[in-house]
């Protein structure tokens, strides 16, 4: 049960909070262009690696497609594999956009920490958070990514990274992640956790609003 009543800052996952996601649209992509097994490669919370190494910034997105491309024995376009593996992503509704923006305004600090990858970053995550004629960074103060500080959620590392780059005390800040593992690694930092897709915080404009009217905001 969320009981924090001093809520500052917000730690927001993208994929499955902000984003829609399904994975088994880029499976069936991957898997027509020939990653035959890329079921086992392409995990809802963690990837194997080509996928895995190019989350953790281990790899840059051209040694990606080229591994791809290997792997399948073909030719198929760098734009080709981009597409199939943007498919997992489905959609960014305006209305979260709007939710974060009343947060931000209601005087929370808000800020980005996912487990994400180059590909996805640079091209459609950048485009969706156009939406509004605005950019990433006009939601956030501040985001920090799996492929920029080489390690994943749930590592409690990537957590602290933030926590002590943005000066946050863990018991002000709240993370939102749609995986219970995540959740579990932010609280033994001393953070309080929220569960998208609880039944507590089933969507993040639920969770926003469950927070805002914990801290009288």
């Amino acid at each position: 049960m969320f009981q924090h009543k001093n809520v500052k800052n917000l730690i927001i996952d993208l994929g499955g909070v902000v984003i829609r996601l399904k994975r088994e649209r880029a499976v069936d992509e991957l898997i027509s262009l020939g990653i035959e097994d890329a079921d086992t490669l392409l995990g809802l919370y963690r990837q194997e690696p080509p996928f895995l190494s190019l989350e953790t910034g281990e790899i840059t997105a051209g040694e990606f497609y080229d591994t791809l491309r290997a792997r399948a024995g073909n030719s198929v376009s760098d734009l080709r594999w981009q597409e199939a593996f943007n498919a997992f992503l489905v959609d960014l509704p305006v209305e979260r956009l709007e939710a974060l923006r009343a947060a931000r305004k209601a005087g929370f600090r808000l800020f980005v920490l996912s487990n994400t990858n180059p590909v996805m970053f640079n091209s459609w995550i950048a485009r969706a958070f156009r939406a509004e004629g605005l950019t990433i960074n006009d939601y956030f103060d501040g985001v920090v990514t799996s492929f920029s500080e080489g390690c994943c959620k749930p590592d409690e590392r990537i957590f602290r990274i933030v926590l002590e780059r943005y000066d946050l005390k863990p018991e002000e800040t709240v993370m939102l992640d749609d995986s219970e593992a995540n959740c579990r690694a932010a609280e033994q930092t001393g953070m309080q956790s929220l569960h998208i897709g609880s039944d507590e915080a089933p969507d993040l404009i639920r969770a926003l609003e469950l927070i805002s009217s914990h801290s009288g905001k």
